[in-house]
């Protein structure tokens, strides 16, 4: 075989076989294309009982919930939704919002004939479940949200000037074709940077994640919900003259958010519980799930 055959399937190889590390929903997962919103959102969704829904971030897919979903599915109803323009979902070309992406997580419940939830979110998701609830106060039973701000929320203005988060004005043609074939050293910039300890992120997860990013219009994508903040911020500062009356979670990495989580949201909303994760940063999900997953499941089944 060809030197250049060799090395090309050698790589192809060991793609496969980092995705096949990547962890999968449990059986009586169900994968499904939803028109929603005048976008399509791909999600998984499975189980039964009242409806929790996981939305993910930067850097990930629906497939960091995983752990989450697994321990939540034996007694709840769990929705999985990539976000629009990200992960298998269609890209978009315009919508990036946060308070039109609540919109897409509502049509998606509607089509599933799910009419109240939980709401879940990381990162960027983060955003959308607060968006969510602020928009569906009547269909929000609680709001988790976990290591990220949310835009406009003071103290918004002191945190967005941390030079760690310059990556929220980057975007646009020339940053795509910057990034255009490096997704894996642009995404390892967040791993590497945000994470408490940058090895539990591992190689496995690193290629599936930059195998994702590298489609067409993913990176695009991706930079158009930075790109949108300064919107959320202006459409958040009017939601936060009423708070949220539902019961909220604000979780932290102890190694990156940590408290400020719960401190941001005693600003939007009434009733508030706070939990930082020990042995964590940003990625709560890779860096200490089992934390994580215990902190949400205690929520969720609390009676309030």
């Amino acid at each position: 075989m060809p030197r250049i055959w060799l090395a090309l399937v050698l790589t192809l190889l060991a793609s496969f076989s980092a995705q096949a590390q990547v962890e999968a929903f449990p059986p009586g997962f169900r994968t499904e294309m939803i028109p929603a919103n005048g976008t399509q959102i791909h999600l998984r969704v499975g189980s039964a009982g009242s409806a929790i829904v996981l939305i993910h971030g930067f850097g990930d897919t629906g497939d960091m919930w995983v752990p989450l979903a697994a321990d939540l599915a034996r007694d709840h109803t769990v929705v999985v939704p990539d976000l629009r323009g990200m992960g298998l979902s269609a890209k978009a070309a315009s919508g990036y919002d946060k308070w039109t992406q609540a919109a897409d997580v509502r049509g998606v419940l509607t089509a599933l004939n799910i009419d109240k939830a939980i709401i879940v979110g990381h990162d960027i998701g983060t955003m959308v479940a607060y968006a969510y609830a602020a928009r569906y106060r009547d269909k929000t039973d609680k709001l988790v949200v976990l290591d990220a701000p949310v835009p406009g929320i003071t103290p918004w203005d002191e945190i967005v000037r941390d030079p760690r988060l310059w990556h929220f004005d980057f975007g646009g043609p020339d940053a795509e074709r910057l990034v255009a074939g490096r997704e894996r050293i642009y995404l390892d910039r967040f791993w590497n940077e945000f994470a408490g300890t940058p090895s539990k992120i591992d190689e496995a997860t690193r290629r599936h994640y930059a195998q994702i990013y590298a489609q067409p219009g993913a990176m695009r994508a991706a930079f158009a919900q930075f790109q949108s903040i300064r919107k959320d911020a202006d459409d958040n500062k009017v939601q936060m003259a009423t708070k949220l009356i539902m019961p909220v979670l604000a979780v932290g990495g102890a190694k990156s958010f940590g408290a400020m989580e719960a401190v941001v949201m005693r600003n939007a909303a009434v009733d508030v519980t706070e939990v930082v994760i020990a042995d964590a940063g940003h990625w709560l999900m890779e860096e200490n799930p089992a934390a994580t997953v215990k902190a949400i499941r205690q929520f969720v089944d609390a009676k309030r």
